[in-house]
C-alpha cells in the first residue's frame, strides 16, 4: 500500500470509528416495594397438596407476598397430625408444586432438629433421628456426622433448602421447659456444642441446606417457654451463651434465629427479636455478621402478649430481622402474608420504616437464594 493509499484509508475509517454509537447498559429495574417486603415473609399453611390449599393462600404466593414456607406435621388448631407431612413422596410433590406457584424461588423450611423436635417422623416413612443431647453425651463426631448427613440428604431429596437447626443453646438448665426438657441442646459445654453443631452445619452445607442457629442470644438457661408467655431470662442468662453463636456465625451458609426472650442485661424494653441492641448491636455491629436473621415464630405469646401486630413488625425490622416467620400454627390466619406486606408498605410510605432497611434485607435474602 502506497503512502497515498494509506492516507486515504485512514481518512475514510477514522470518522467511522469515531462515530460508532456507544452501547449503554439498561439499568436493572428495582423490584416493587411490596415484592421486596414479600421476600421477608415466611409463613406456615394447611394442606397436603395444592388441591387442599385454599385458593386465597395460593394467590398470595403468586402475587409474591410470600418469600418462604415452613412445613409442619402436627396442626395445633385441629389437634391432628394432618398438616403438611404424610410421606416422602407426598412432601416432595407438595414442595415442587408450591415452587411452581411462586414468581421467585421460595425458602422451604422445616424444624428438623432430630429426636423430639422432628417433623419427618419414622411413622411417615422417614429415617430415624436422635436428639442433640444424645449426640452430645455420646460425644462421638462420627455418630453425629452419620445422623447429620442422613438428615441433610433427606431434606435435599424432598426439596427443602432451609432447616431450623442446629440448636446451639447451651444446656444450662436441665429443667428448662422448652430446651432441656426436650433434649434439644448438645451439652452445657460451649466447646461440645460448637463441635457437634459444626458437623451438622457441614453436612447441610454440602446439600445446599441453609443452617439456622437458634435461639439467639441463648434460651438454654431459661425457666419458661416463650411459646406460652413472657420469658424473662435476666437472672439466668450468662454471657458465655453467646459463644456458640459467635463461633458458628463465621461458618459459610449459616443463618441465625432469634429468641423471644426478655434479657434486661442486654435490653430493658424489648425481647431479643424486637431488640436493636441485641440483633444489630451484637450480630451486625460487634460480630459483623452479614448472614440472614430469622425471627422465631412471631405468633408466640412471648411477643403477642406484649405488643400489637404492627409494633411486632416494625420493631423486628428495625432491630435487624430479615425474615419474619409466622408459623401460623399456634393460631391460624391464612391472610397474614398480605396483612404483613400491606402493614409494612404503609410504614415505609409514612416514613416509620426506611425503604433502605427493606432493601438491605431483600438483598441479603436474594443473595442466599441465588447462591443456594
Amino acid at each position: 500500500m502506497t503512502t497515498k493509499q494509506l492516507f486515504l484509508f485512514l481518512f475514510l475509517i477514522i470518522p467511522i470509528i469515531a462515530c460508532k454509537p456507544t452501547i449503554e447498559k439498561t439499568p436493572v429495574k428495582e423490584p416493587s416495594l411490596e415484592t421486596m417486603i414479600g421476600q421477608m415473609i415466611m409463613v406456615g399453611f394447611r394442606g397436603m397438596d395444592t388441591t387442599t390449599i385454599s385458593d386465597s393462600f395460593l394467590a398470595q404466593i403468586r402475587k409474591g407476598y410470600i418469600g418462604g414456607l415452613v412445613l409442619f406435621d402436627y396442626d395445633i388448631g385441629s389437634k391432628a397430625f394432618k398438616r403438611n407431612i404424610q410421606s416422602p413422596t407426598q412432601v416432595k410433590q407438595l414442595i415442587e408444586e408450591l415452587q411452581k406457584q411462586a414468581p421467585t424461588p421460595l425458602f422451604m423450611a422445616v424444624d428438623q432438629e432430630g429426636g423430639k423436635v422432628n417433623r419427618l417422623k419414622t411413622k411417615y416413612g422417614f429415617p430415624k433421628s436422635v436428639t442433640a443431647k444424645y449426640l452430645g453425651t455420646l460425644n462421638n463426631l462420627d455418630t453425629t456426622a452419620y445422623y447429620a448427613i442422613q438428615n441433610a440428604q433427606t431434606l435435599k431429596e424432598l426439596g427443602f433448602n432451609v432447616n431450623f437447626a442446629p440448636v446451639v443453646d447451651m444446656d444450662l438448665n436441665p429443667a428448662n421447659p422448652v430446651i432441656g426438657k426436650y433434649e434439644r441442646s448438645y451439652a452445657d459445654s460451649a466447646a461440645i456444642v460448637i463441635k457437634h453443631a459444626t458437623a451438622w452445619i457441614k453436612a447441610q452445607r454440602a446439600q445446599g441446606i441453609l443452617s439456622t442457629l437458634k435461639h439467639f442470644p441463648g434460651h438454654g438457661s431459661s425457666d419458661a417457654d416463650s411459646h406460652e408467655g413472657v420469658t424473662d431470662i435476666t437472672n439466668y442468662w450468662q454471657a458465655l451463651e453467646l459463644s456458640p453463636f459467635k463461633a458458628l456465625s463465621k461458618e459459610p451458609q449459616v443463618a441465625i434465629m432469634t429468641a423471644h426472650v426478655m434479657n434486661k442485661q442486654l435490653d430493658t424494653l424489648y425481647p431479643a427479636t424486637l431488640s436493636k441492641n441485641v440483633i444489630s448491636g451484637i450480630l451486625r455491629d460487634k460480630w459483623k455478621f452479614e448472614g440472614l436473621v430469622f425471627s422465631d415464630d412471631l405468633q408466640m405469646k412471648a411477643v403477642n402478649q406484649l405488643f400489637d401486630f404492627e409494633t411486632i413488625l416494625q420493631k423486628s425490622i428495625e432491630a435487624g430481622v430479615d425474615v419474619l416467620v409466622f408459623g401460623n400454627n399456634l393460631e391460624y390466619d391464612e391472610q397474614i402474608p398480605e396483612k404483613a406486606v400491606k402493614a409494612i408498605s404503609k410504614m415505609v410510605t409514612e416514613g416509620v420504616v426506611s425503604k433502605e432497611r427493606i432493601q438491605t434485607s431483600y438483598k441479603r435474602i436474594m443473595t442466599v437464594k441465588t447462591n443456594s
